[in-house]
């Protein structure tokens, strides 16, 4: 299928691929061997640039001298003469391995465009026995029909801004396999492409740093078992971000390592190319070497039964002890005790709420570290679980912002049929929801209209949602507009208001939030009207409570209007 060629063609300095040809590493250039260009990119093509991850050649602050700094990747001309840039598909070039980029089930159609049409049948069905591949890992068959000996065959990361440093250490681990793999199956070269997708998201610069770094910190340790590393970029918009990045991490003289000290970006990972996080590390604290001087005493015969309670109350073994570690573990005997006594305590006082009927407030208030169990338990098991039928109910949905760009929570009373509600799915519904909320400021708009002539909650289940939601829902709640209150609602939440209030004082501060709103005009002063989904029977409470005065409905679109 491949017939070998004399020469190849080339295009700025790098080979191109000229259809079925094979093209040999003596055909392709090496990195040290190139042409060397200007560090100062004052040509560029804007089109490069991504908003989300500034350009590190381009970064304030660059001109700034690098006088002092130590290189983070001083020059090798060993490491520089086994580096390759090759514009072209990998499969043209005679290696010993090439790269496929796939996904998980290692199907022809998601892999590298024209890599199966090249290597013949025999890949595909090769590939079909091995069970798959996972993210960040790799995997080798034959090459068949390919000049090379080897595919190996990797998955590269989705990507999304959120999981950046987790999209960032996968791909690493991409390249990383790969050359691992190579150096197990004894083979010495390696073509890859780049190891992601436009179905992915993954931005071309970034992936690309990740690239080139991965494979610097590689042959650092294994340049001995490795001869070639061939880059190979198949659009010319990828040869000019590989052209640009390679001197900062393979530089071919001092006047570009200096360069690349300012130029470098802030995280260039670790010793492997992976993105360091400070927050993950496992910190380990060598005890201290400290001499406890001891008197001499007279030897004391104690019973058995009594040695571990010396030793329980040894000052040495204390000296030894982190006290701000410590702090943080409490016997478990002392927390069940508490617990009891703070039980004791709420039950044997007389319980004003639960005689009024507003349910049981009493119980102890949880402690902050109690609360974060509390929610992350409910959290976890939520996620686990299908809550659709909730979903489907309309109780609770997300809306759009308030008039200050706050995001709003909807809850419509008269949509909460106790009856026919589980309520430990609608709080695991409830906790799931919410979560994205109230990390930051938010708002409540509760829809009261209708809702009297359904079965509530009591306050003391109302009281538990809100230990189960958190100290952060209550201090980044910022209103809780009810639409339409009735006298009993008004008078429940000021029974919370003052109830609850000698419990615990944080839980008091969400009910003071509560602002009364009687009419939907005097609502969309606060949110408006296009920012909220209102159902029909809202606009027709609304209209019989206050007669109409003051609006206008449009019965087709729901739209309310000031009356002239």
């Amino acid at each position: 299928m491949y017939r070998p060629v004399a020469t190849a063609t080339t295009r700025g300095g790098i080979p191109t691929d000229s259809g079925d040809a094979i093209v040999t590493l003596d055909q392709v250039p090496r990195w040290s061997d190139a042409e060397h260009r200007s560090l100062e990119y004052e040509n560029e093509d804007p089109t490069f640039s991504n908003s989300y991850f500034p350009d590190p050649l381009t970064s304030p602050g660059e001109e700034s001298s690098s006088y002092g700094m130590v290189s983070r990747f001083p020059v090798d001309h060993e490491i520089n003469s086994k580096i390759y840039l090759w514009r072209g598909q990998p499969w043209n070039l005679e290696v010993d391995a090439v790269v496929n980029s796939t996904n998980e089930n290692l199907d022809e159609a998601h892999s590298s465009t024209g890599l199966h049409a090249a290597a013949g049948p025999g890949l595909a069905e090769e590939c079909a026995t091995l069970g798959g591949c996972r993210t960040g890992m790799a995997k080798v068959t034959n090459a068949y029909d390919l000049p090379a000996r080897r595919v190996i065959h990797t998955v590269g990361p989705k990507y999304a801004v959120k999981y950046h440093t987790a999209a960032e250490n996968a791909l690493s681990h991409c390249y990383r396999s790969c050359l691992e793999l190579l150096i197990e199956n004894g083979l010495h070269s390696i073509a890859m492409g780049c190891i992601y997708t436009e179905a992915k998201n993954y931005p071309r610069e970034p992936a690309a740093h990740v690239a080139i770094r991965t494979v610097r910190r590689f042959l650092e340790k294994q340049k001995d078992k490795i001869s070639a590393v061939v880059f190979c970029t198949t659009t010319s918009s990828d040869t000019e971000i590989y052209k640009r990045l390679l001197p900062l991490y393979f530089p071919r003289d001092k006047h570009e390592e200096e360069v690349a000290i300012s130029k470098l970006p802030a995280d260039v990972g670790d010793e492997n190319g992976e993105t360091i996080i400070d927050e993950r590390k496992i910190r380990i604290k060598p005890l201290p070497k400290k001499t406890v001087s001891k008197q001499p005493q007279a030897p004391v015969d104690l019973p058995v039964s009594d040695v571990g309670l010396v030793r329980r109350n040894s000052n040495y073994l204390d000296s030894y002890l982190d006290p701000a570690f410590m702090s943080l573990i409490k016997d478990p005997d002392e927390r069940r005790k508490e617990q009891w006594e703070k039980t004791a305590q709420a039950q044997s006082g007389w319980n004003c709420a639960k005689v009024l009927g507003f349910g049981d407030l009493g119980g102890p208030a949880l402690s902050a570290a109690e609360e974060y169990s509390l929610h992350s338990r409910y959290l976890t098991k939520a996620n686990s679980l299908n809550l659709s039928e909730i979903a489907e109910m309309k109780i609770v949905y997300r809306g759009g912002v308030d008039s200050e760009g706050r995001p709003v929570m909807v809850v419509v009373g008269a949509h909460f049929l106790l009856r026919c509600l589980e309520l430990e799915r609608f709080v695991l519904y409830v906790i799931k929801e919410f979560e994205p909320l109230i990390q930051k400021p938010y708002t409540i708009v509760y829809f009261h209209s209708a809702a009297s002539l359904q079965l509530q909650p009591d306050l003391g289940w109302m009281r538990r949602l809100q230990q189960i939601l958190g100290r952060k829902h209550q201090r980044n709640l910022h209103a809780i507009y009810v639409l339409h209150p009735t006298f009993h609602l008004k008078a429940t939440i000021f029974a919370l208001q003052m109830f609850v209030d000698n419990v615990v004082s944080c839980y008091n501060v969400v009910w003071n939030k509560v602002v009364y709103v009687d009419r939907l005009l005097q609502l969309f002063r606060y949110v408006p009207r296009e920012q909220l989904t209102i159902p029909d029977f809202v606009f027709q409470h609304d209209l019989e409570v206050n007669g109409g005065k003051g609006l206008i409905v449009d019965p087709r679109t729901k739209y309310v209007y000031p009356r002239p």
